[in-house]
C-alpha cells in the first residue's frame, strides 16, 4: 500500500515482486531465500531500500541502497512463540537479533511495539503509523443492516482468539459470522451489514480490521493488547475487554447490541478519529518527511 501511495505521489519505487512456495504453518520461509538471491544479483541502486518484517531484511541487507529501512508490526520473536513454538522462537529471536542491526533506521506502525523494543532490546524504534486507503472503499458493495449481526474478521487462529469468541456465542444476543476466508470487498460488504466488530485476539500490532470498522461506522468490541488501545479509548469509540474472557466479551458486544445510543456514539467517534489520524491523505506527508530526513543524513 505504502509503495502504490508513493508512486501515486511522483516518488520512483520498485517493488521486488518475490515467487513463494506456501509451507503449512510456517509463514512462507521460501520468500527469505528467493528475495536474498533477487537482492544479491540486482544491480540497481537505490536512494532508500525499505523491508518489511525480518524474513524481507535479508534481501534489503544485499539490495544497493544508500540507506536501509527496517519495518515491523509486532515483536517478531514474540510473535513467532505464540503463532508456533519455542523452538521457532529460538530462531526467530537470532533472526531478528541479526537484522535489527542492518537497518540505518527502524520503524514501527504500532506505539506499544515501539516501547517493547526500548524496553526489552534498548532498540529505538520510529512510529509510522499504517493507515488505510478509504478510496478502496467505494468498490464495495452497500448492504442494508442486519440486525444484531455481530462480525469477526481475520484468520481462524490462536493468536486472534478466535475460539474465545466461538465460546462466548451462546451468550451474544446476536448471530455471529465469521470472515476468514472471504475477499476483501466480500469482507467489507459484511463488515458494513454488521452492528458489531468483535477482535478478541491475543496479540496484536495496529489492527486494521478496527480502521475499517471506524471508517464503516460499525461499533467495536476489541481485546486490550499491543496497540489496540492506540485505536479504541474504552467507552469512547467501542469497548476494551481483557484477552481470555468469553463472559466479558459476550457481555461488551451485548451492551452495545442493546443501546442504539451507544453504539451510534461509539460509530460516530471511531469514524471521526480514524479520518483525523489513520488515512493516507494524514500519514503519507509523515512517510515522505521520513524519507527526505533519512536521505539527508
Amino acid at each position: 500500500m505504502l509503495s502504490n501511495q508513493l508512486i501515486k505521489s511522483g516518488h520512483d519505487v520498485v517493488k521486488m515482486n518475490v515467487p513463494h512456495i506456501p509451507i503449512k504453518n510456517l509463514r512462507n520461509p521460501s520468500f527469505t531465500i528467493l528475495s536474498t538471491i533477487k537482492g544479491l544479483v540486482s544491480t540497481k541502486n537505490y536512494d532508500i531500500v525499505h523491508a518489511f518484517n525480518v524474513p524481507a531484511a535479508f534481501a534489503m541487507r544485499f539490495a544497493k541502497g544508500k540507506k536501509k529501512v527496517l519495518s515491523i508490526h509486532g515483536v517478531f520473536s514474540e510473535n513467532i512463540r505464540t503463532i508456533h513454538s519455542e523452538k521457532l522462537s529460538f530462531i526467530g529471536e537470532l533472526a531478528e537479533s541479526k537484522a535489527l542491526k542492518w537497518a540505518d533506521k527502524l520503524t514501527t506502525d504500532s506505539k506499544a511495539t515501539q516501547k517493547e523494543y526500548k524496553e526489552k532490546f534498548g532498540i529505538d524504534f520510529e512510529y509510522l503509523p499504517s493507515p488505510i486507503d478509504i478510496k478502496k472503499f467505494e468498490d464495495v458493495p452497500k448492504k442494508p443492516k442486519v440486525e444484531n449481526q455481530v462480525v469477526y474478521l481475520g484468520r481462524d487462529s490462536y493468536e486472534k482468539g478466535i475460539d474465545v469468541l466461538k465460546s462466548a456465542e451462546s451468550e451474544i444476543n446476536g448471530k455471529v459470522v465469521y470472515c476468514t476466508d472471504l475477499s476483501w470487498i466480500e469482507a467489507m460488504s459484511t463488515l458494513q451489514a454488521s452492528s458489531v466488530l468483535v477482535l478478541p485476539s491475543r496479540m496484536e500490532s495496529l489492527p486494521t480490521a478496527i480502521k475499517e470498522a471506524f471508517f464503516l461506522k460499525v461499533p467495536v468490541v476489541a481485546t486490550n493488547v499491543g496497540g489496540v488501545p492506540e485505536l479504541v479509548t474504552n467507552n469512547e469509540n467501542g469497548i476494551l475487554i481483557p484477552s481470555n474472557d468469553p463472559k466479558k466479551l459476550a457481555d461488551a458486544v451485548n451492551t452495545i447490541l442493546e443501546n442504539k445510543e451507544l453504539a451510534q456514539r461509539f460509530a460516530n467517534n471511531g469514524y471521526e478519529f480514524v479520518i483525523n489520524n489513520m488515512i493516507w491523505e494524514v500519514v503519507l506527508p509523515k512517510y515522505i518527511q521520513f524519507y527526505e530526513n533519512l536521505i539527508k543524513k
